[in-house]
C-alpha cells in the first residue's frame, strides 16, 4: 500500500528570508544569520561569493567583503511563517509544520478540489507569492535558470523563494521540493515514489554515521539500499536503519498501525491572570512538554504529531499541528537549531527538547509583535496581530503517536496499569517470602557477563561496588566482551571439553597462542550433549582482578558455534568451560 500523498511547501534559507521581512534595506545585499558564531543561513548574494552554511563568521566574511550579519531571530521566523501558514491553511486546512520554512500538507481532499496535484501546487504557489510579495521585503535576484532547489538561497522575486514538491510520504515529498525550480512544483506520479528516490545518494537519509558505513559498504544510493531485504537491515542496522529503509524504499517512515493517543494525555495549563509575555508562556508549555514526552515514555509510545492550541481572554481560538517525526527531532535536539530548534532547558531528553522548541516557536509566532519597519509598511495588514489579549489556555494534545521503536518495553508492555498491579503483586511476595526472594537484573559495569549483570531486590538499587563503576569517560571496560551480549549467562559456567582434531583439549599458553584449532565441543548445556565445531573466533587472554591475589583469574575465551548453538568458551588451568550462549 501505498503512503499518504503529500505535498511539501519548502522556502530555502527561511532565516534570511525573515531577516528581511524586518528590515527592506537588506535586500540585493549579501547576508548571512548566525547561530552561535556560525553560519545557519545564507543569501544568495552571499552564496554566490562562496558561504556556505557551517561556516565560522570570520571566514564567512573573509570570504565575502562587506557581509551583513544577522543573529537568530526566532520569534521573527516563526511569527513571518505563521502568517504564511495561515495563508496555505485557507486552502488546505489540514496542514502540519515541520519547522519555519518548511510545512507539509496530504494533498487528496486539496487535488481533488482543484482539479489533481499539479493544478493545486501551482494555486498555492500563487497563494504564497502573494502573501510573500506583499510584504515588498522580498524582492532579489532571479536563480540562474536550470538550477536545482537544493542549492543556493532562497531570496528570489516574490513567492518564487518557495519550492513545491508532491510524492508519495513525507519523505520523498521533501525531496520533489529539493528539485523543483523557482515557481514551478515538481510532482512525483502516483506509484512512482520509489523509482525517483532510487538515484538519490544516501547522505539525504540525514544521518552521517548511517550514511557514511552505506558508502563503504557498497551502497552508495537510496536504491541500492532499498534494494536489502527489511529482515537483514533490521538485524544489521537496528530499528533506525530499518526506518531509514522503508524512507529509501519510499514507504511511510512508520509501518501502518498508528496508535490512537490515551485521552488522558492531554494536557492543558491554565494562565491566571492571563499572560502577554513570551517567556512566560514558554515556560508553562516547556512544562507541558516535559509531563508530556514523560506520559508517552511511561506507555512505550512515541508522538510523531502534536496540536498546539491557544485561548485569549478575549474568546479567539488558535491551534497548529507540529510533525515531530523520531529521526528529526532527536538529531536537532542534539545538534541545537538544526534547521528550526529554540533550545531547551538542561537536563531535558532530546525528544523533550524538541517538542520544546515548537511549542516556543509556536508561542512566539502567537504572542510576539513584531516590532520592526515591516510593521508600518510593507502591505501589513490588521490580521497579522494574531492575539489581541493574553493567553489564558495552553493545550498540548497528540494526534498521532506510534509504538517507540527504540525504547524497551517493560515485561508488561508499557501498560502502566497492568505494571502497577504487577508491582503491588511483586510487593506482596515479598512480604510473604522476604525481600531478597524476590530479584530483578541491573546493569552494571564488568569484563564478564555475569560481572555485567546483579540481582537486586525488586524496588531497591543494587549496593555501589567501586570495582565495577564504568569508566569516567563512558567507554567500554578494557578487556570486556564485546557486543552483542549473550542471550543466556550460566552462574556457575557448565562444565565442558574443546577438543581438538586428534581428540586432545585445546589449550592456550600464557602468550594467548593455542595449542590447535578447536574441532569439537562437548557439554551438557549444549543439544545432544555439542557437536563439531563449524565456526570459531579466539582465542583472548583475559587477566581478571590482577589487583586481588586471592581472586585473579586467568583464562582465554573462545567464541564457538557447534551444534547449532552460538557460545562462549572459556580455558582456565587446562579445563573448558561454557560461560554462556548467544540467540
Amino acid at each position: 500500500m501505498n503512503p499518504e500523498r503529500m505535498l511539501c511547501l519548502w522556502c530555502p534559507d527561511w532565516p534570511v528570508v525573515a531577516a528581511r521581512r524586518a528590515d527592506p534595506s537588506l535586500e540585493g545585499v549579501p547576508i548571512v544569520v548566525l547561530d552561535r558564531g556560525f553560519v545557519m543561513a545564507a543569501s544568495g548574494e552571499a552564496r554566490s561569493e562562496g558561504v556556505r552554511r557551517g561556516l565560522r563568521r570570520r571566514e564567512a566574511e573573509v570570504r565575502c567583503p562587506g557581509l551583513v550579519l544577522r543573529s537568530v531571530d526566532t520569534a521573527g521566523e516563526a511569527r513571518a511563517f505563521e502568517a504564511l501558514s495561515r495563508a496555505v491553511e485557507v486552502l488546505a486546512p489540514r496542514l502540519a509544520l515541520d519547522r519555519p520554512g518548511l510545512l507539509f500538507v496530504p494533498t487528496r481532499g486539496p487535488s481533488r478540489y482543484f482539479g489533481g496535484d499539479e493544478a493545486f501546487a501551482t494555486r498555492l504557489l500563487a497563494e504564497v507569492a502573494r502573501v510573500l510579495g506583499a510584504t515588498g521585503c522580498f524582492e532579489g535576484p532571479q536563480r540562474a535558470p536550470g538550477a536545482t532547489g537544493c542549492a543556493g538561497g532562497g531570496d528570489v522575486a516574490g513567492g518564487a523563494c518557495a519550492r513545491i514538491g508532491i510524492a508519495d510520504g513525507v519523505f520523498a515529498a521533501r525531496l520533489a521540493a529539493r528539485r523543483a525550480q523557482p515557481g514551478e512544483p515538481f510532482v512525483v506520479p502516483v506509484g512512482e515514489s520509489a523509482t525517483f528516490l532510487a538515484p538519490w545518494p544516501v547522505r539525504v537519509l540525514d544521518d552521517d554515521d548511517l550514511a557514511s558505513l552505506l558508502v563503504r559498504l557498497g551502497l552508495p544510493t537510496l536504491g541500492a539500499f532499498a534494494g536489502l531485504p527489511p529482515a537483514s537491515v533490521l538485524g544489521r542496522f537496528g530499528p533506525a536503519g530499518l526506518a531509514a529503509h522503508r524512507r529509501a524504499r519510499g514507504e511511510d517512515e512508520h509501518p501502518p498501525g498508528l496508535r490512537v493517543p490515551p485521552p488522558e494525555l492531554e494536557l492543558h495549563h491554565e494562565f491566571d491572570p492571563p499572560v502577554t509575555r513570551v517567556d512566560t508562556a514558554v515556560f508553562a508549555g516547556r512544562a507541558l512538554a516535559d509531563k508530556l514526552l514523560a506520559e508517552l515514555t511511561a506507555d512505550g509510545l512515541l508522538c510523531t504529531r502534536v496540536r498546539v492550541e491557544a485561548e485569549t481572554e478575549h474568546g479567539e481560538r488558535l491551534a497548529r499541528t507540529w510533525r515531530l517525526s523520531g529521526d528529526t527531532g532527536v538529531r536537532q535536539g542534539a545538534g541545537g537549531r538544526g534547521g528550526g530548534s529554540w533550545g531547551c532547558g538542561a537536563g531535558s531528553s532530546p525528544g523533550s527538547a524538541i517538542l520544546a522548541d515548537r511549542v516556543r516557536g509556536q508561542l512566539e509566532a502567537w504572542v510576539s509583535r513584531d516590532e520592526g519597519p515591516c510593521r508600518a509598511d510593507a502591505g501589513r495588514s490588521a490580521d497579522d496581530d494574531l492575539v489581541t489579549s493574553g493567553l489564558t489556555l495552553l493545550r498540548l494534545v497528540p494526534e498521532e503517536v506510534v509504538v517507540a521503536g527504540r525504547s524497551q518495553l517493560g515485561l508488561w508492555g508499557g501498560d502502566r496499569a497492568a505494571a502497577e498491579r504487577a508491582g503491588r503483586a511483586l510487593v506482596r511476595l515479598q512480604s510473604l517470602l522476604g525481600p531478597e526472594a524476590v530479584t530483578t537484573p541491573v546493569l552494571q559495569g564488568g569484563r564478564t557477563p555475569d560481572e555485567q549483570i546483579v540481582w537486586a531486590p525488586w524496588g531497591d538499587d543494587p549496593p555501589p561496588r567501586p570495582d565495577q563503576s564504568r569508566p569516567a569517560d563512558g567507554a567500554a571496560w578494557p578487556g570486556a566482551i564485546p557486543p552483542p551480549a549473550p542471550a543466556i549467562v550460566f552462574t556457575p559456567a557448565r562444565p565442558a571439553e574443546l577438543l581438538d582434531a586428534d581428540g586432545r583439549p585445546v589449550t592456550v599458553s600464557g602468550r594467548g597462542e593455542a595449542s590447535a584449532a578447536p574441532e569439537r565441543l562437548n557439554s551438557p548445556a549444549l543439544p545432544r550433549g555439542g557437536g563439531p565445531v563449524v565456526v570459531w573466533a579466539g582465542p583472548w587472554l583475559q587477566d581478571l582482578r590482577w589487583w586481588d591475589p586471592a581472586a585473579r583469574r586467568r583464562r582465554a575465551l573462545w567464541q564457538v558455534v557447534a551444534a547449532g548453538i552460538a557460545c562462549l568458551v572459556s580455558v582456565e588451568s587446562g579445563e573448558a568451560h561454557v560461560e554462556a550462549i548467544y540467540d
